[in-house]
């Protein structure tokens, strides 16, 4: 099988698991969708497993080497390029997002998938170290909650990966920026241009 035909097959089972569930997805959904005998499957991936840790490692690697890239010495301008790093290469890899979203519970259980929470637990302390040292230089506040504040912006991050192409007309970078601008200067009117009804 070249290359090209087994990556083509990667993302029709990527699509498959994004739509169904990985765990409600068979092998021969993934070969009819492929139009090839669920046995040629075998001959390149030894299960369904293994597509799906091609997908999920691809993605994982992809999301760890921007996240390695980044510059601790300033926190808040690490933390917008680790933000537009992680939404373009959300962008690339949606099904694998949605795998781990919707059976991470699965996965996470697997020793095969004992990456997952690994890379997980990584990027979650590229984030805490960004946010803790921008405490301590006194660019963000100094009560906030390091990990609860990862999580939530996280979740938000991930987000408008699930939404239709297109929705509310607002282009990724647009998303991005929108998304940035809430996250350092709020919603909170500044200066005294309140104004009250």
């Amino acid at each position: 099988m070249s290359t090209t035909r087994k990556t083509h097959l990667v993302h029709l089972a990527g699509e498959l698991f994004a739509e169904k569930g990985f765990r409600a997805t068979t092998v021969r959904e993934i070969a009819d969708a492929a139009g090839i005998l669920s046995g040629s499957l075998y001959h390149h991936f030894d299960s369904k497993e293994s597509i799906g840790e091609a997908i999920l490692s691809e993605f994982l690697t992809d999301v760890l080497a921007g996240y390695r890239d980044v510059d601790a010495d300033d926190p808040r301008a690490a933390i917008e390029k680790v933000v537009r790093a992680s939404t373009a290469t959300l962008g690339r890899h949606r099904a694998a997002l949605t795998m781990l979203q919707r059976d991470w519970n699965y996965f996470s259980a697997q020793p095969r998938f004992a990456y997952l929470r690994e890379a997980m637990h990584e990027i979650e302390q590229v984030w805490i170290t960004l946010l803790e040292r921008g405490k301590r230089d006194g660019q963000f506040r100094p009560d906030l909650d390091a990990k609860l504040t990862y999580r939530l912006l996280r979740d938000v991050l991930w987000m408008p990966t699930s939404w239709r192409q297109g929705e509310g007309g607002w282009q990724p970078e647009e998303v991005v920026d929108g998304f940035l601008r809430l996250l350092f200067d709020g919603i909170t009117a500044r200066n005294g241009s309140t104004t009250r009804n």
